[in-house]
């Protein structure tokens, strides 16, 4: 694909009233990063029906521009009109960069843009940054099983491509600036999408379970030593408010249900506080916790890897410290 411009672009999903999603929005943060450090502009793609909403959102987080592909038939997301649209858009414009979040819709579209436009794709990304060396943007990622942290670049062909976890990244703060708005004309004609939705069923668990969106989470691994061992950290959620939150050992031992999973093959989390209670601190859970502004860690062994990226550590029995945790709350919020 020819590249027209040093414009950074970010795919703003919508949510069914028309506004956008925070995967999205939260890429405007790191976006605005790179499009600086290339020289370009940030730039929201936004497609949907009725999606005036979203554009606002996009504006007053700090979009420079914003491309709307507005239409009846992306109503509902279908891969065929979405990746028509997209490569559309991109061939028309030529930006450098693409990020998608790492959702499912984001981690179906991505791949197919990246195959159609003929350039390379980096999939679940943690950390993004400008190469200094190159010029190219850098894409950070878990590899070999999330045993280690990975740099890739695209050097050959743009653009360059990327899904990043979403909140990874914070929200960017609202501006006062005003954005651009460039209105796509793109029709897709229903002979062109090749598949019907006839019925959206919302998986309850996951609805339940909203780890994305949570504030405070308490998580518990291996440490818990069984199903039975939630029962102290459920009750510390209930004091704080919080989410309940579990490591890959846990939900592998079918301790607790996937939908509680944090970390790499889990969800990735950004709350303003997390407690991890019997967690050794793999780097696939540290992958998932890295948006965390607060990390305190309860566990018995001194030289456990998570203490070396938490704020706070309690060396000791979970079993004693969490209950007297829940104690303390409780009586300080009686009092």
């Amino acid at each position: 694909m020819e590249v027209k411009s040093k414009d950074v672009w970010v795919f703003v999903e919508t949510n069914e009233d028309g506004s956008a999603k925070n995967a999205g929005i939260e890429l405007l943060s790191p976006g605005r990063e790179l499009a600086d450090g290339q020289g370009g502009r940030l730039c929201a793609l936004i497609i949907g029906s009725d999606v005036h909403q979203a554009v606002n959102d996009a504006d007053i987080h700090g979009a420079d521009v914003i491309y709307v592909i507005d239409g009846e038939e992306y109503r509902d997301y279908t891969t065929d009109a979405y990746a028509m649209a997209v490569c559309h858009a991109a061939e028309r414009f030529g930006p450098t960069t693409m990020i998608f979040g790492a959702t499912p819709n984001g981690r179906d579209l991505a791949p197919r843009v990246a195959c159609r436009l003929k350039t390379g794709l980096t999939a679940d990304c943690t950390k993004l940054a400008i190469d200094k060396e190159t010029g190219n943007v850098a894409w950070t990622r878990p590899a070999f099983g999330g045993n280690l942290m990975a740099t890739i670049l695209c050097p050959d062909h743009r653009p360059q491509l990327g899904t990043v976890r979403p909140s990874v990244f914070q929200k960017p703060e609202e501006t006062g600036l005003k954005a651009e708005v460039v209105n796509i004309d793109f029709y897709v004609t229903s002979d062109q999408i090749r598949t019907e939705i006839l019925e959206v069923i919302k998986d309850v668990a996951d609805e339940i379970v909203d780890l994305e969106s949570a504030e405070i989470i308490v998580s518990g691994g291996r440490g818990v030593g069984g199903p039975e061992g939630f029962a102290p950290l459920e009750e510390l959620c209930r004091a704080l408010g919080a989410t309940l939150g579990a490591s890959r050992a846990a939900v592998d031992s079918g301790w607790i249900s996937h939908s509680h999973q944090v970390g790499q093959t889990g969800k990735t989390v950004g709350p303003k506080l997390y407690i991890a209670c019997g967690i050794s601190g793999a780097i696939q859970h540290a992958a998932g916790i890295s948006g965390a502004d607060v990390i305190v860690a309860v566990n018995k062994d001194p030289e456990a890897n998570i203490f070396t990226f938490s704020d706070y550590g309690i060396v000791g029995d979970l079993f004693e410290v969490v209950p007297k945790l829940t104690e303390e709350i409780n009586k300080r919020k009686n009092s």
